[in-house]
Protein backbone atom coordinates (compact mmCIF):
# COMPACT_ATOMS: atom_id res chain seq x y z
CA UNK A 1 0.00 0.00 0.00
CA UNK A 2 1.22 3.31 0.10
CA UNK A 3 -0.42 7.26 -0.49
CA UNK A 4 -1.75 7.78 -3.37
CA UNK A 5 -0.75 6.18 -7.01
CA UNK A 6 2.34 6.07 -9.12
CA UNK A 7 1.55 7.83 -12.59
CA UNK A 8 2.49 5.67 -15.90
CA UNK A 9 6.04 6.38 -16.34
CA UNK A 10 7.47 7.53 -19.56
CA UNK A 11 8.84 5.07 -22.02
CA UNK A 12 12.03 4.09 -20.00
CA UNK A 13 14.80 1.27 -20.64
CA UNK A 14 15.43 -0.97 -17.91
CA UNK A 15 18.44 -2.20 -20.00
CA UNK A 16 21.02 -0.19 -21.46
CA UNK A 17 22.98 -1.53 -24.25
CA UNK A 18 25.81 -0.16 -25.85
CA UNK A 19 29.87 -0.53 -26.73
CA UNK A 20 32.00 0.83 -24.08
CA UNK A 21 31.84 2.36 -20.36
CA UNK A 22 31.68 5.84 -19.78
CA UNK A 23 34.31 7.03 -17.73
CA UNK A 24 33.19 9.52 -14.88
CA UNK A 25 34.73 10.81 -12.02
CA UNK A 26 32.34 10.06 -8.43
CA UNK A 27 33.27 9.87 -5.22
CA UNK A 28 37.29 10.87 -6.18
CA UNK A 29 37.66 7.81 -8.17
CA UNK A 30 36.75 7.39 -11.78
CA UNK A 31 34.33 4.45 -12.77
CA UNK A 32 34.07 2.68 -15.37
CA UNK A 33 30.67 1.27 -15.90
CA UNK A 34 29.75 -1.24 -18.71
CA UNK A 35 26.49 0.28 -19.92
CA UNK A 36 24.80 -2.86 -20.54
CA UNK A 37 24.03 -3.49 -17.31
CA UNK A 38 19.92 -3.76 -16.17
CA UNK A 39 19.69 -0.08 -14.55
CA UNK A 40 17.37 -1.50 -11.36
CA UNK A 41 20.53 -3.31 -10.35
CA UNK A 42 23.46 -1.11 -10.95
CA UNK A 43 25.18 -0.07 -7.59
CA UNK A 44 24.34 3.68 -6.05
CA UNK A 45 27.58 4.38 -7.43
CA UNK A 46 27.21 2.78 -10.46
CA UNK A 47 24.18 4.83 -11.33
CA UNK A 48 26.13 8.08 -10.56
CA UNK A 49 28.65 7.45 -12.55
CA UNK A 50 26.45 7.13 -15.99
CA UNK A 51 24.36 10.19 -14.94
CA UNK A 52 27.62 12.49 -14.78
CA UNK A 53 28.62 10.75 -17.71
CA UNK A 54 25.58 11.41 -19.60
CA UNK A 55 24.87 7.63 -20.29
CA UNK A 56 21.70 8.09 -18.32
CA UNK A 57 19.64 11.15 -17.03
CA UNK A 58 18.03 11.26 -13.36
CA UNK A 59 14.97 11.62 -14.92
CA UNK A 60 15.18 8.30 -16.77
CA UNK A 61 16.82 6.89 -13.13
CA UNK A 62 13.82 7.97 -11.06
CA UNK A 63 11.17 6.16 -13.76
CA UNK A 64 13.06 3.01 -13.77
CA UNK A 65 12.74 3.12 -10.13
CA UNK A 66 9.09 4.13 -10.08
CA UNK A 67 8.19 1.29 -12.69
CA UNK A 68 10.03 -1.11 -10.47
CA UNK A 69 8.25 0.17 -7.18
CA UNK A 70 5.18 -0.50 -9.44
CA UNK A 71 6.10 -4.19 -10.29
CA UNK A 72 6.96 -5.54 -6.85
CA UNK A 73 4.66 -3.60 -4.41
CA UNK A 74 1.61 -5.23 -5.12
CA UNK A 75 3.58 -8.48 -4.21
CA UNK A 76 5.93 -7.85 -1.57
CA UNK A 77 4.23 -4.40 0.05
CA UNK A 78 7.71 -2.88 1.09
CA UNK A 79 6.51 0.92 0.36
CA UNK A 80 3.93 2.57 2.64
CA UNK A 81 4.63 6.23 0.23
CA UNK A 82 5.70 6.86 -2.68
CA UNK A 83 6.33 9.97 -3.92
CA UNK A 84 6.29 10.26 -7.61
CA UNK A 85 5.22 13.73 -8.57
CA UNK A 86 7.94 15.35 -6.20
CA UNK A 87 10.79 12.49 -7.34
CA UNK A 88 10.32 13.51 -11.01
CA UNK A 89 10.02 17.09 -10.55
CA UNK A 90 13.61 16.76 -8.31
CA UNK A 91 15.15 14.36 -11.29
CA UNK A 92 14.38 17.33 -13.58
CA UNK A 93 16.01 19.77 -11.32
CA UNK A 94 18.71 17.64 -10.77
CA UNK A 95 18.84 17.03 -14.72
CA UNK A 96 19.31 21.13 -15.15
CA UNK A 97 21.97 20.91 -12.65
CA UNK A 98 23.52 18.52 -15.19
CA UNK A 99 23.61 21.00 -17.94
CA UNK A 100 24.70 23.89 -15.80
CA UNK A 101 27.86 21.79 -15.15
CA UNK A 102 29.79 22.85 -11.70
CA UNK A 103 30.61 19.90 -9.15
CA UNK A 104 27.96 17.35 -8.55
CA UNK A 105 27.56 15.33 -5.29
CA UNK A 106 28.50 11.58 -5.05
CA UNK A 107 24.72 10.43 -5.46
CA UNK A 108 23.23 13.01 -7.99
CA UNK A 109 20.80 12.09 -9.32
CA UNK A 110 20.34 8.12 -7.57
CA UNK A 111 16.88 7.29 -6.47
CA UNK A 112 16.93 6.40 -2.87
CA UNK A 113 14.02 5.44 -0.17
CA UNK A 114 13.78 6.48 3.57
CA UNK A 115 12.22 4.37 6.29
CA UNK A 116 8.67 5.98 7.59
CA UNK A 117 10.13 6.76 10.48
CA UNK A 118 12.36 9.00 9.11
CA UNK A 119 11.39 12.79 8.45
CA UNK A 120 10.64 13.81 4.79
CA UNK A 121 9.74 17.67 4.76
CA UNK A 122 6.01 17.91 3.84
CA UNK A 123 5.39 14.40 3.50
CA UNK A 124 3.68 11.45 5.25
CA UNK A 125 5.26 10.46 8.56
CA UNK A 126 3.39 7.49 9.89
CA UNK A 127 5.39 5.16 11.68
CA UNK A 128 3.17 2.44 10.81
CA UNK A 129 0.69 3.51 13.02
CA UNK A 130 -2.86 4.26 12.93
CA UNK A 131 -2.13 6.63 15.56
CA UNK A 132 0.34 9.07 13.06
CA UNK A 133 -1.53 8.01 9.58
CA UNK A 134 -2.49 11.74 9.07
CA UNK A 135 0.58 13.26 10.32
CA UNK A 136 3.28 15.00 8.27
CA UNK A 137 7.20 16.14 8.45
CA UNK A 138 7.73 19.59 9.24
CA UNK A 139 11.18 19.51 8.41
CA UNK A 140 13.87 16.85 6.84
CA UNK A 141 15.75 14.17 9.66
CA UNK A 142 19.54 15.08 9.63
CA UNK A 143 19.97 11.80 7.20
CA UNK A 144 17.65 12.26 4.59
CA UNK A 145 19.07 16.02 4.23
CA UNK A 146 22.55 14.29 3.77
CA UNK A 147 21.50 12.28 1.31
CA UNK A 148 19.50 15.70 -0.84
CA UNK A 149 22.69 17.31 -0.25
CA UNK A 150 24.77 14.57 -1.93
CA UNK A 151 22.58 14.49 -4.74
CA UNK A 152 20.04 11.81 -4.15
CA UNK A 153 16.35 11.58 -4.63
CA UNK A 154 14.21 10.27 -2.19
CA UNK A 155 10.83 8.20 -4.21
CA UNK A 156 9.52 7.27 -1.34
CA UNK A 157 9.03 5.87 2.35
CA UNK A 158 9.57 2.39 3.00
CA UNK A 159 7.52 -0.09 5.25
CA UNK A 160 7.79 -0.39 9.24
CA UNK A 161 6.16 -2.14 11.89
CA UNK A 162 4.45 0.39 14.25
CA UNK A 163 7.06 2.27 15.91
CA UNK A 164 9.93 0.26 14.47
CA UNK A 165 8.72 -2.28 17.18
CA UNK A 166 10.17 -6.00 16.15
CA UNK A 167 11.12 -8.13 13.37
CA UNK A 168 8.31 -8.72 11.54
CA UNK A 169 7.49 -6.02 9.16
CA UNK A 170 3.78 -6.52 9.92
CA UNK A 171 1.52 -3.19 11.01
CA UNK A 172 -1.85 -2.10 11.80
CA UNK A 173 -1.51 0.46 8.78
CA UNK A 174 -0.31 -1.40 6.48
CA UNK A 175 -0.58 -4.73 7.12
CA UNK A 176 2.75 -7.46 5.78
CA UNK A 177 5.71 -7.05 4.28
CA UNK A 178 6.95 -9.86 2.20
CA UNK A 179 10.70 -11.35 1.68
CA UNK A 180 11.44 -11.30 -2.03
CA UNK A 181 12.80 -14.71 -1.56
CA UNK A 182 9.73 -16.27 -0.42
CA UNK A 183 6.52 -14.28 -0.21
CA UNK A 184 5.43 -16.44 2.70
CA UNK A 185 8.13 -15.36 5.00
CA UNK A 186 9.10 -12.07 6.68
CA UNK A 187 11.84 -10.16 5.27
CA UNK A 188 12.69 -9.29 8.89
CA UNK A 189 12.63 -5.72 10.65
CA UNK A 190 11.72 -3.26 11.73
CA UNK A 191 13.56 -1.85 8.45
CA UNK A 192 11.74 -4.65 6.24
CA UNK A 193 10.94 -2.73 3.73
CA UNK A 194 13.98 -0.93 3.29
CA UNK A 195 15.77 -4.32 2.80
CA UNK A 196 12.92 -5.56 0.29
CA UNK A 197 13.17 -2.01 -2.02
CA UNK A 198 16.81 -2.67 -2.22
CA UNK A 199 17.26 -6.78 -2.64
CA UNK A 200 14.09 -6.13 -5.73
CA UNK A 201 15.97 -3.44 -7.44
CA UNK A 202 13.44 -0.85 -6.71
CA UNK A 203 16.24 1.70 -5.18
CA UNK A 204 19.81 0.88 -4.74
CA UNK A 205 20.20 2.58 -1.23
CA UNK A 206 17.59 2.95 1.43
CA UNK A 207 18.00 4.16 4.74
CA UNK A 208 17.32 2.49 7.97
CA UNK A 209 17.05 2.34 11.81
CA UNK A 210 18.41 0.41 14.25
CA UNK A 211 17.20 -0.40 17.95
CA UNK A 212 18.04 -3.54 18.43
CA UNK A 213 18.92 -5.48 14.63
CA UNK A 214 16.43 -3.26 13.11
CA UNK A 215 18.90 -3.04 9.51
CA UNK A 216 20.57 -6.17 10.32
CA UNK A 217 17.84 -9.08 10.72
CA UNK A 218 16.28 -7.31 7.28
CA UNK A 219 19.62 -7.46 5.61
CA UNK A 220 20.38 -10.64 6.67
CA UNK A 221 17.00 -12.39 5.50
CA UNK A 222 16.81 -10.19 2.34
CA UNK A 223 20.45 -10.96 0.93
CA UNK A 224 21.81 -7.40 1.24
CA UNK A 225 23.95 -5.66 3.28
CA UNK A 226 23.24 -3.58 6.42
CA UNK A 227 25.34 -1.97 8.33
CA UNK A 228 24.37 -0.58 12.46
CA UNK A 229 27.19 2.13 12.67
CA UNK A 230 28.74 3.50 16.22
CA UNK A 231 26.31 5.58 17.84
CA UNK A 232 26.24 9.16 16.57
CA UNK A 233 28.44 8.48 13.70
CA UNK A 234 25.30 9.07 11.56
CA UNK A 235 23.43 11.55 13.46
CA UNK A 236 20.14 10.43 15.05
CA UNK A 237 17.50 13.30 15.43
CA UNK A 238 14.41 11.83 14.42
CA UNK A 239 13.49 10.51 18.25
CA UNK A 240 11.55 12.64 20.68
CA UNK A 241 14.96 12.86 22.62
CA UNK A 242 18.89 13.48 22.24
CA UNK A 243 20.25 11.18 24.57
CA UNK A 244 18.76 7.83 23.67
CA UNK A 245 21.87 5.34 24.21
CA UNK A 246 20.48 2.01 21.43
CA UNK A 247 18.99 3.68 18.39
CA UNK A 248 21.25 4.01 15.20
CA UNK A 249 20.67 5.15 11.31
CA UNK A 250 22.14 2.52 8.67
CA UNK A 251 21.95 1.90 5.21
CA UNK A 252 20.82 -0.99 3.64
CA UNK A 253 22.58 -1.45 0.34
CA UNK A 254 23.34 -4.60 -2.47
CA UNK A 255 26.96 -4.09 -1.99
CA UNK A 256 29.64 -3.28 1.20
CA UNK A 257 30.79 -0.22 -1.26
CA UNK A 258 27.17 1.47 -1.35
CA UNK A 259 26.89 1.06 2.47
CA UNK A 260 30.11 2.51 2.77
CA UNK A 261 29.24 5.54 0.27
CA UNK A 262 25.70 6.08 2.21
CA UNK A 263 27.91 6.37 5.32
CA UNK A 264 30.23 8.79 3.58
CA UNK A 265 27.26 11.04 2.29
CA UNK A 266 25.92 10.95 6.07
CA UNK A 267 27.85 10.76 8.88
CA UNK A 268 28.48 13.78 11.21
CA UNK A 269 28.94 15.26 13.14
CA UNK A 270 25.40 17.90 13.58
CA UNK A 271 24.49 19.71 16.04
CA UNK A 272 21.01 18.54 15.83
CA UNK A 273 22.54 15.92 17.52
CA UNK A 274 24.73 16.14 20.29
CA UNK A 275 25.68 12.66 20.64
CA UNK A 276 27.22 12.47 16.90
CA UNK A 277 30.83 11.82 16.82
CA UNK A 278 32.83 14.72 15.63
CA UNK A 279 35.31 13.21 13.91
CA UNK A 280 34.16 12.06 10.67
CA UNK A 281 35.81 8.70 9.08
CA UNK A 282 37.74 9.01 5.92
CA UNK A 283 36.09 7.18 3.54
CA UNK A 284 36.81 8.55 0.13
CA UNK A 285 37.36 5.84 -2.69
CA UNK A 286 36.45 2.35 -2.88
CA UNK A 287 36.40 -0.26 0.13
CA UNK A 288 39.94 -1.60 1.30
CA UNK A 289 39.79 -5.58 0.93
CA UNK A 290 43.20 -6.93 1.98
CA UNK A 291 42.55 -8.66 5.25
CA UNK A 292 45.97 -10.40 5.36
CA UNK A 293 47.23 -9.79 9.25
CA UNK A 294 43.74 -8.94 10.52
CA UNK A 295 42.61 -10.80 13.86
CA UNK A 296 39.24 -11.69 14.43
CA UNK A 297 37.39 -13.95 16.58
CA UNK A 298 34.62 -16.33 15.74
CA UNK A 299 31.71 -17.56 17.96
CA UNK A 300 28.52 -19.26 15.73
CA UNK A 301 26.67 -19.12 19.14
CA UNK A 302 28.18 -16.14 21.08
CA UNK A 303 28.07 -18.36 24.15
CA UNK A 304 24.38 -19.85 25.03
CA UNK A 305 22.48 -19.44 21.17
CA UNK A 306 21.09 -22.18 19.24
CA UNK A 307 21.74 -21.72 15.64
CA UNK A 308 20.44 -23.67 12.92
CA UNK A 309 23.04 -25.81 11.35
CA UNK A 310 22.83 -24.48 7.74
CA UNK A 311 23.69 -21.02 9.51
CA UNK A 312 26.91 -22.16 11.93
CA UNK A 313 28.32 -23.96 8.57
CA UNK A 314 27.69 -20.42 6.34
CA UNK A 315 29.47 -18.54 9.04
CA UNK A 316 32.37 -20.78 9.33
CA UNK A 317 32.55 -21.22 5.84
CA UNK A 318 32.99 -17.18 5.72
CA UNK A 319 35.48 -17.91 8.28
CA UNK A 320 37.69 -19.77 6.32
CA UNK A 321 37.21 -17.44 3.28
CA UNK A 322 38.72 -14.77 5.45
CA UNK A 323 41.44 -16.96 6.80
CA UNK A 324 42.03 -17.89 3.18
CA UNK A 325 42.28 -14.91 2.30
CA UNK A 326 45.09 -14.00 4.97
CA UNK A 327 43.30 -13.14 8.61
CA UNK A 328 43.90 -14.73 11.19
CA UNK A 329 40.71 -16.14 12.89
CA UNK A 330 40.20 -17.34 16.88
CA UNK A 331 37.15 -19.00 18.26
CA UNK A 332 36.37 -17.12 21.42
CA UNK A 333 33.50 -17.38 24.02
CA UNK A 334 31.62 -13.86 24.76
CA UNK A 335 29.60 -15.73 27.24
CA UNK A 336 26.46 -13.60 26.03
CA UNK A 337 22.60 -14.91 26.54
CA UNK A 338 19.32 -14.86 27.14
CA UNK A 339 20.21 -12.58 30.48
CA UNK A 340 21.57 -10.07 28.15
CA UNK A 341 18.68 -9.99 25.67
CA UNK A 342 16.09 -9.44 28.70
CA UNK A 343 18.44 -6.38 29.51
CA UNK A 344 18.22 -5.12 25.94
CA UNK A 345 13.88 -6.12 25.99
CA UNK A 346 13.56 -3.83 28.88
CA UNK A 347 15.52 -1.04 27.57
CA UNK A 348 12.88 -1.63 24.95
CA UNK A 349 10.00 -1.70 26.85
CA UNK A 350 11.00 1.71 28.89
CA UNK A 351 11.52 3.43 25.24
CA UNK A 352 8.43 2.56 24.00
CA UNK A 353 6.30 3.51 27.37
CA UNK A 354 8.28 7.36 27.19
CA UNK A 355 7.67 7.86 23.20
CA UNK A 356 4.24 6.25 23.13
CA UNK A 357 2.94 5.39 26.18
CA UNK A 358 0.51 8.25 26.03
CA UNK A 359 -0.99 6.98 23.38
CA UNK A 360 -2.52 4.18 25.04
CA UNK A 361 -6.04 5.80 26.53
CA UNK A 362 -6.66 6.85 23.14
CA UNK A 363 -5.70 4.40 21.02
CA UNK A 364 -4.91 0.76 22.48
CA UNK A 365 -7.52 -1.16 20.47
CA UNK A 366 -6.13 -0.28 17.22
CA UNK A 367 -2.60 -0.73 18.16
CA UNK A 368 -0.97 -3.72 17.77
CA UNK A 369 -1.25 -5.84 20.77
CA UNK A 370 2.71 -6.16 20.73
CA UNK A 371 3.00 -2.47 21.02
CA UNK A 372 0.75 -2.23 23.76
CA UNK A 373 2.79 -4.82 25.77
CA UNK A 374 6.15 -3.22 25.10
CA UNK A 375 4.61 -0.37 26.92
CA UNK A 376 3.16 -1.92 29.48
CA UNK A 377 6.83 -3.38 30.25
CA UNK A 378 8.03 -0.17 30.35
CA UNK A 379 5.44 0.83 32.91
CA UNK A 380 6.50 -1.43 35.31
CA UNK A 381 9.53 -0.36 35.91
CA UNK A 382 11.25 1.73 38.29
CA UNK A 383 13.47 4.70 37.83
CA UNK A 384 15.58 2.65 39.92
CA UNK A 385 15.25 -0.56 38.39
CA UNK A 386 15.92 1.51 34.95
CA UNK A 387 19.30 2.52 36.14
CA UNK A 388 20.35 -0.70 37.40
CA UNK A 389 20.18 -1.65 33.72
CA UNK A 390 23.26 0.24 33.43
CA UNK A 391 24.93 -1.78 35.84
CA UNK A 392 24.28 -4.93 33.50
CA UNK A 393 25.26 -3.07 30.19
CA UNK A 394 28.57 -2.29 31.66
CA UNK A 395 29.17 -6.14 31.80
CA UNK A 396 28.35 -6.90 28.09
CA UNK A 397 30.41 -4.33 27.76
CA UNK A 398 33.46 -6.13 29.85
CA UNK A 399 32.47 -9.19 27.71
CA UNK A 400 32.52 -8.03 24.30
CA UNK A 401 35.44 -5.63 24.61
CA UNK A 402 37.65 -8.90 26.57
CA UNK A 403 36.87 -10.62 23.25
CA UNK A 404 37.79 -7.77 20.67
CA UNK A 405 41.01 -7.19 22.20
CA UNK A 406 43.80 -7.94 20.17
CA UNK A 407 41.58 -8.36 17.44
CA UNK A 408 40.22 -6.12 14.43
CA UNK A 409 36.56 -7.61 14.87
CA UNK A 410 34.13 -10.82 15.83
CA UNK A 411 32.18 -12.68 13.45
CA UNK A 412 29.04 -14.37 14.23
CA UNK A 413 25.79 -15.13 12.77
CA UNK A 414 23.19 -12.36 12.13
CA UNK A 415 20.21 -14.66 12.93
CA UNK A 416 20.11 -17.35 14.69
CA UNK A 417 17.15 -18.92 12.44
CA UNK A 418 15.57 -18.63 8.92
CA UNK A 419 12.64 -16.14 8.41
CA UNK A 420 9.84 -16.49 10.16
CA UNK A 421 5.64 -16.29 8.65
CA UNK A 422 5.51 -12.79 6.78
CA UNK A 423 2.17 -11.74 8.86
CA UNK A 424 1.99 -11.83 12.82
CA UNK A 425 -1.06 -13.53 12.27
CA UNK A 426 0.13 -16.59 11.02
CA UNK A 427 3.23 -16.83 13.99
CA UNK A 428 2.92 -20.15 16.05
CA UNK A 429 4.11 -20.28 19.58
CA UNK A 430 6.91 -23.20 18.79
CA UNK A 431 7.81 -25.32 21.80
CA UNK A 432 11.95 -25.11 22.57
CA UNK A 433 13.69 -27.89 23.71
CA UNK A 434 15.16 -28.03 27.50
CA UNK A 435 18.45 -28.05 25.67
CA UNK A 436 20.53 -25.28 27.76
CA UNK A 437 20.70 -23.14 24.82
CA UNK A 438 18.94 -19.83 24.23
CA UNK A 439 15.95 -20.41 21.39
CA UNK A 440 15.90 -16.92 19.78
CA UNK A 441 15.75 -15.42 16.10
CA UNK A 442 18.08 -12.67 16.34
CA UNK A 443 21.71 -12.34 17.32
CA UNK A 444 21.85 -8.56 16.93
CA UNK A 445 19.99 -7.03 20.29
CA UNK A 446 22.70 -7.54 22.04
CA UNK A 447 25.61 -5.69 20.63
CA UNK A 448 22.97 -2.38 20.76
CA UNK A 449 23.98 -2.57 24.38
CA UNK A 450 27.78 -1.97 23.10
CA UNK A 451 26.23 1.08 20.91
CA UNK A 452 29.45 2.71 19.82
CA UNK A 453 30.53 -0.71 18.21
CA UNK A 454 29.51 -0.87 14.92
CA UNK A 455 27.65 -4.12 13.91
CA UNK A 456 27.59 -5.17 9.43
CA UNK A 457 25.37 -8.06 8.22
CA UNK A 458 26.84 -9.45 4.78
CA UNK A 459 25.37 -12.50 2.27
CA UNK A 460 27.57 -15.58 3.48
CA UNK A 461 25.12 -18.53 2.49
CA UNK A 462 22.06 -19.94 1.53
CA UNK A 463 19.33 -21.98 2.95
CA UNK A 464 18.44 -25.49 1.04
CA UNK A 465 15.61 -27.13 3.28
CA UNK A 466 12.47 -26.95 2.29
CA UNK A 467 11.39 -24.23 4.69
CA UNK A 468 13.81 -21.66 3.71
CA UNK A 469 15.30 -23.23 0.73
CA UNK A 470 17.22 -20.04 -0.95
CA UNK A 471 16.17 -17.60 1.47
CA UNK A 472 19.47 -15.73 2.23
CA UNK A 473 22.09 -16.25 4.93
CA UNK A 474 23.95 -13.23 6.84
CA UNK A 475 27.25 -12.92 8.49
CA UNK A 476 27.55 -10.50 11.34
CA UNK A 477 31.11 -8.84 12.01
CA UNK A 478 31.00 -6.82 15.15
CA UNK A 479 33.68 -4.06 15.72
CA UNK A 480 35.77 -1.70 17.47
CA UNK A 481 34.35 1.62 18.76
CA UNK A 482 33.41 3.81 15.89
CA UNK A 483 35.64 1.86 13.71
CA UNK A 484 33.14 0.93 10.67
CA UNK A 485 36.11 0.92 8.63
CA UNK A 486 37.43 -2.27 9.71
CA UNK A 487 34.21 -4.11 9.46
CA UNK A 488 33.43 -2.63 6.09
CA UNK A 489 36.82 -3.89 5.03
CA UNK A 490 36.13 -7.45 6.12
CA UNK A 491 32.68 -7.58 4.50
CA UNK A 492 34.34 -6.11 1.63
CA UNK A 493 37.13 -9.04 1.82
CA UNK A 494 33.10 -12.01 2.47
CA UNK A 495 31.86 -10.49 -1.16
CA UNK A 496 35.09 -10.82 -2.66
CA UNK A 497 35.43 -14.37 -1.53
CA UNK A 498 31.82 -14.97 -1.47
CA UNK A 499 30.36 -13.70 -5.40
CA UNK A 500 27.99 -16.83 -5.84
CA UNK A 501 26.18 -16.02 -2.84
CA UNK A 502 26.45 -11.96 -2.65
CA UNK A 503 25.53 -11.76 -6.29
CA UNK A 504 22.42 -13.21 -6.02
CA UNK A 505 19.08 -11.47 -6.85
CA UNK A 506 15.57 -12.37 -6.07
CA UNK A 507 13.13 -14.36 -8.31
CA UNK A 508 10.95 -11.89 -10.19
Amino acid sequence: MWSGTVPPPPPSHPRRTGSGCPRSVVAGTVREVPTDRDLRFLSAADQAAVVAAGEVSPAELVDVALERIADVQPRLNCFAHVWADQAREEARAATEALARGGSLGPLHGVPVAVKETTQVTGRAFTLGSRTHEHVVAGHDAHVTAALRRAGAIVVGATTSPEFAHTLVTDSPLWGATRNPWNPSLAPGGSSGGSAVAVATGCVALAEGSDMGGSVRIPAAWCGVVGLKPGIGRIPMDVLPGLFDSISHHGPLARSVDDARLFLRCTQGPDDRDIQSVTTPLDLDGPTPSDVRGMRVGLSVDLGSWWVHPEIADAVRSAAAALEAAGAVVEEVDPGLGAADEWVWLQLWGVFMSAYFGNLLEEWADRMDPDVVSLIELGNRMSATEYKRLELARTDVWRRVSGVLAGRDALLCPTMATPPVPAAKTDQVSVQHPDDGRFHTNDMTGVFNLVAPCPALSVPCGVHTDASAAGVPIGLQIVGHRWREDVVLRLGRAVELALPEVTGRRPPG
